[in-house]
């Protein structure tokens, strides 16, 4: 049985996308700025999968995971505005070369800074409290936005936020110390 897991893949080098293993947590070279540790986040126009006030509570405990324990802010943008991040949910080819594959395999990803994307799979079973069969959508999305601020997938840390995959029916929304290590290492200034 495979277990459902994000959509970045574990390793993720290139010529221009040079990544750093310290303990057990990865991180690659980019990273926001300073100057943008006030992020903004909306919700953009994908499928509608969970209502908005969800999701809004959802990515907003969330946010605020990190939040606790990084030097990053993040507010909801206005109507209209533009955002840092967007958050939406698609299935299959949604344009973005990260095509999702249905339910059951790859659940989200997210794109590294300063791309600020972060897409669902709609062909998900997605709860707020899940049940066996479920996916835990708090859990999922502390996880990408961990993939938005820099952080790669933990290696061997399986219950770290970062690890690239989570069963389902399982709640897994708090950050560990090899979570805090890999920010702390990223944004060490």
């Amino acid at each position: 049985m495979v277990i459902p897991r994000c959509g970045i893949p574990n390793s993720t080098t290139s010529k221009h996308n040079k990544f750093h293993m310290v303990v057990h947590y990865a991180f690659g070279t980019q990273k926001w700025p300073p100057s943008k540790y006030s992020l903004t986040y909306r919700f953009g126009s994908g499928v509608q999968v969970v209502g908005s006030d969800t999701l809004r509570s959802v990515c907003s405990n969330a946010f605020q995971t990190w939040a606790k324990v990084s030097p990053f802010t993040f507010q909801e943008a206005t109507a209209g505005a533009s955002a840092d991040i967007v958050i939406e949910f698609y299935s299959g080819d949604h344009g973005d070369q990260v095509p999702f594959d249905g339910p059951g395999n790859q659940l989200a990803h997210a794109f590294f800074p300063q791309d600020g994307r972060l897409h669902y799979d709609a062909d998900e079973n997605w709860s707020t409290d899940p049940a066996m069969d479920q996916t835990d959508l708090e859990s999922v999305t502390v996880h990408e936005i961990g993939h938005l601020l820099g952080l790669y997938h933990s290696k061997d840390h399986p219950e770290a936020i970062m690890y690239p995959t989570i069963a389902p029916g399982k709640k897994k929304r708090d950050l560990a110390q090899d979570d805090i290590d890999g920010i702390h290492a990223l944004y060490s200034n």
